[in-house]
């Protein structure tokens, strides 16, 4: 069986490339007639010799050595993994979807109807008073957020004064790395012994060089920051901005609006909110609302609607293109139609079962949680196992494992979030494969996983240093 594990070509130091599956006398594939420029053609392509069925088994053994959301459960807390239902593919699908970016606008009045429609919609949403579509991925979106804050305070003449951004310990890498690379110094809030942002602390940090505070809410431990207003007050009076990291907007949805808590700026991730697909490099989106006194700063083009129809028109203090099109038109047309189907009640029923299953799932582990009471999200704690090794496990079990080792309030970190979309059966299923690796000895997590594909890797060098041709590695 080791043959059927393989790929189609071997690669070694002293053969070179040579096929594995290959066999003399067999029919290659037809692959058909390409229309290629001389510059990219070559005098010779030698093909493995395939028949169709061996070739058609071999990408679909590919396929299954992947673990996605068609597979199975993906808890993975704060990404919020959730199901992409295929209605949003078949209409990304439809031939009239295919628009040039460069197209004029009277062409493409549909389009421009359907983007001013997500405005409104995300805008509505969030409590926002105004949304660009532009941003290409969340972390995009939270650059753009910031940069528009920082033409705020240069509007004011104060952009050199208010040169630091406040930011939780337990907030997400890409808030730090979006204030840093926006020219910001961070300051970095520690919570308080309920997993809150404390309010002594942020009294303290704020200040006339504060730029604004970034905060998810809930925050990274699935808790509802309940002194969200007073946060807000504090944050203003000082002279700053609230700024709303989407993340784990899912566990508000047609409940509770960032723009009502006193946010001014928030980014949308429309993977992780709107089921539209998530990771794998992009394509993405991540759009940003903002309140009244912030709409001349957003990105250019924005679209409105005139009497003649819809139009592209510039922002008056914009801070210009942060994409080459209007955004990723496909991703935030899923988005739509997702929004679109669901309407308001059915947002609201999103929000209210994934904070049911996440309570669900969480009842039936004998893991602790020290921090409760939580929403759609929570954080075990693997306690004497290494969480690492215990995701390992896992694998070995068929079910995807949680975030691990962050946020560091908790002591070797399970971070879960079983999304909206799972049965009360695939939360059972969760619970057994968390329960039974919790009770395992040290040496059966430090040795998975052992049913998969893949063995351990070193993740750094994999990513770092990616070798992007097939080699056999021994176990």
């Amino acid at each position: 069986m080791q043959l059927f594990n393989q790929a189609i070509w071997n690669n070694s130091e002293s053969d070179g490339y040579e096929p594995l599956l290959s066999e003399k006398g067999l029919v290659n594939v037809e692959v058909g007639e390409t229309d290629l420029p001389d510059n990219l053609t070559r005098d010779t392509l030698e093909l493995p010799k395939l028949s169709e069925p061996e070739l058609a088994r071999h990408y679909t053994r590919l396929s299954q050595m992947n673990y996605g959301i068609d597979n199975g459960p993906y808890p993975l807390g704060s990404c919020t993994m959730k199901y992409n239902p295929k209605f949003t593919e078949d209409i990304a699908a439809f031939p009239a979807t295919a628009v040039h970016p460069d197209r004029d606008s009277e062409s493409v009045q549909g389009t421009l109807e359907v983007y001013l429609k997500l405005q409104e919609n995300l805008g509505q949403i969030g409590g926002m008073d105004a949304v660009t579509l532009q941003p290409p991925a969340g972390a995009a979106g939270e650059f753009t957020g910031i940069l528009i804050a920082k033409a705020f305070h240069e509007s004011n003449d104060e952009s050199k004064q208010r040169n630091e951004v406040i930011i939780p310990s337990s907030a997400h890498g890409t808030n730090f790395a979006s204030a840093a690379m926006a020219g910001y110094e961070v300051v970095e809030l520690p919570a308080d012994s309920d997993g809150r942002v404390d309010l002594d602390a942020l009294s303290a940090a704020v200040g006339d060089s504060t730029a604004a505070l970034m905060l998810t809410n809930p925050n990274t431990l699935g808790l509802f920051e309940r002194n969200i207003q007073e946060i807000a007050d504090i944050v203003h009076k000082a002279g700053g901005l609230l700024y709303y990291d989407g993340a784990n907007l899912n566990a508000l949805l047609g409940r509770a609006r960032p723009g009502d808590m006193g946010f001014d700026i928030m980014h949308y991730n429309v993977h992780k909110t709107f089921a539209t697909p998530h990771g794998g490099g992009g394509p993405g989106a991540g759009p940003i609302g903002v309140k009244q006194e912030l709409k001349q700063f957003l990105p250019t083009p924005q679209v409105r609607e005139t009497d003649n129809g819809y139009e592209l028109f510039e922002p008056d203090q914009t801070i210009g293109k942060v994409h080459g099109a209007m955004g990723n038109w496909l991703v935030l047309l899923k988005a739509y139609a997702y929004i679109s189907r669901l309407g308001n009640e059915g947002l609201r029923d999103t929000s209210a079962k994934a904070v049911l299953n996440a309570n669900y799932l969480a009842s039936q582990l004998d893991l602790e949680i020290p921090f409760r009471p939580f929403h759609h999200e929570f954080v075990a704690s693997a306690g004497e196992q290494d969480a690492a090794d215990f995701a390992k496990r896992m694998l070995d079990y068929g079910v995807h494992p949680p975030t691990t080792k962050w946020p560091e309030t908790v002591r070797e970190a399970l971070m879960t979030e079983p999304t909206e979309a799972e049965s009360k059966k695939t939360l059972e299923q969760l619970a057994t494969a968390f329960n039974a690796v919790s009770n395992e000895n040290f040496e059966a997590l430090e040795q998975a996983p052992n049913r998969t594909t893949a063995w351990r890797i070193d993740q750094t060098s994999a990513a770092r240093n990616p070798r992007l041709s097939w080699q056999h590695l021994d176990k």
